[in-house]
């Protein structure tokens, strides 16, 4: 008779011990199944990797084929693992967003796998074909592309620079337009673009070329930066100005509604007016010639979206006010209050070099709270225009609130400082060595089901 291991819940004799330890040895020498690129690897390269890496996107070299992986294999393991790429911010476990960029642990262990087993192809009849993406766009084969009506000469003095840039164009009748998307020329060192459009009555303005094309924003005030890019109707009034008709950040990723929400006419007559556009410093002389891809509605706007900006520049305060010591970590805040029944789609959290985390929410007039992004690792590098899976409804009354943390110390390796010195919120100015806190919000009055709306059904 076996021996017995009791205790009061558990009986097992030493046989059955035995039986299992051996299963358990059996279990774990058992060979792993074979994990390839054409089966498991490039569904998710393809879906989370593939978009910035290709010719003419923002990844430095393409993972297309299988050879572009294999031989990058060990890097990609390293910088999945420790979650550096793909770049996705937001905690999924807080809010989703469309286009989520973020793997799954299962994703990451087959990952793991592959590389261990050297990365093999696998059965090639089994391998899906890659997305297939227009050079160029994000979105797809623009309808109008407009370019920089000149070519813009970076200074390779180590400098930020702030241009105001006049982009004049003509088009042969009005015209319904769904999405725009700004396209960096230089990649490395196009910052951020704040974009309006100048809508001229046809018989108002006679040359929309005239004026300058390009001049220093940082050199004269917004009177003589007017005067000399020439916007004015002949008349010296101001035609119509369609306030941030297009705007970029690091890692942004153009934005397109579904039929019937967002969206804009063009005249015959236009101006992209860029208020501004940020080029990082240069250690050599290079250039830069961006341009916007334009894609026509077939139908007039329903939904025009609208734009609410808290913080630095916006309609709410930031408290205290943003001056961030050296050696210290810091917590500032902003909130206003939803001026009617909103329909969010689209939210951009701002911050720049000393960012640690960010959090955005809303308490709704009964208490609720709706949590609207959560980010526990602030990366100044990459700054998503983040939009919801469905419209998210923000009661009247709701008080709306973003909280930043601010990391002014040498454990941050952002830090532009060293060692670290007082650092602040400047006149707004954008300048990377200054500081912003900002929260934008698109969105739309409310209306009845608007919380049912995909925004995923492009």
């Amino acid at each position: 008779m076996g021996c017995k291991f009791r205790d009061k819940n558990f009986t097992i004799t030493f046989t059955q011990f035995v039986i299992a330890g051996f299963c358990l040895f059996f279990y774990s020498c058992k060979p792993k199944p074979e994990i390839t690129f054409s089966e498991q690897i490039a569904p998710i390269i393809y879906k989370n990797c593939t978009s910035c890496h290709r010719p003419g996107a923002a990844g430095p070299f393409s993972l297309i084929t299988y050879r572009d992986v294999a031989k990058r294999a060990k890097m990609i393991g390293k910088v999945t693992a420790s979650r550096a790429m793909p770049p996705w911010l937001a905690d999924n476990t807080y809010t989703h967003f469309t286009d989520e960029k973020e793997l799954t642990e299962n994703e990451l262990e087959m990952i793991r796998q592959w590389i261990e087993q050297g990365a093999p192809l696998g059965d090639t009849s089994k391998l899906i074909s890659p997305p297939v993406y227009v050079e160029g766009s994000m979105l797809g084969k623009p309808d109008l592309v407009v370019k920089m009506p000149e070519v813009f000469k970076i200074k390779g003095d180590n400098k930020d620079e702030f241009m105001f840039m006049k982009i004049p164009f003509e088009i042969p009748h009005d015209t319904f337009v769904k999405a725009i998307e700004f396209v960096p020329g230089n990649k490395k060192l196009v910052h951020h673009v704040n974009g309006h459009l100048l809508r001229y009555e046809f018989d108002k303005k006679k040359d929309i070329n005239d004026g300058e094309k390009i001049v220093d924003s940082q050199k004269y005030d917004v009177k003589e930066l007017y005067e000399k890019l020439k916007l004015a109707n002949d008349d010296g009034t101001y035609p119509v100005l369609k306030p941030s008709f297009v705007n970029y950040l690091p890692g942004v990723l153009p934005t397109m509604y579904p039929n019937g929400i967002g969206g804009f006419v063009l005249n015959r007559k236009n101006v992209i007016f860029l208020k501004d556009i940020h080029y990082g410093p240069s250690p050599v002389d290079t250039s830069d010639e961006s341009y916007f891809n334009i894609f026509y509605a077939k139908e007039a706007p329903k939904r025009p979206t609208l734009e609410m900006q808290l913080g630095t520049l916006g309609i709410s305060p930031v408290v205290p006010p943003l001056v961030v010591p050296p050696n210290e970590v810091k917590t500032f805040s902003t909130s206003t209050i939803a001026p009617m029944d909103m329909s969010i789609l689209t939210i951009n959290p701002h911050m720049h070099l000393l960012g640690k985390t960010f959090l955005a929410f809303a308490v709704t007039p009964n208490g609720d709270t709706i949590p609207l992004i959560r980010i526990k690792k602030w990366d100044f590098r990459w700054q998503y225009f983040y939009t919801f899976k469905q419209i998210v409804k923000i009661p009247k009354g709701s008080v709306i609130t973003a909280i930043g943390v601010y990391d002014n110390t040498v454990n941050n390796p952002l830090n532009p400082f060293s060692p670290p010195r007082t650092v602040s919120e400047r006149n707004g100015s954008m300048r990377t060595t200054d500081e912003m806190f900002q929260f934008i919000i698109t969105y739309l009055p409310y209306q009845q089901g608007d919380e049912q709306i995909s925004l995923e059904n492009k």
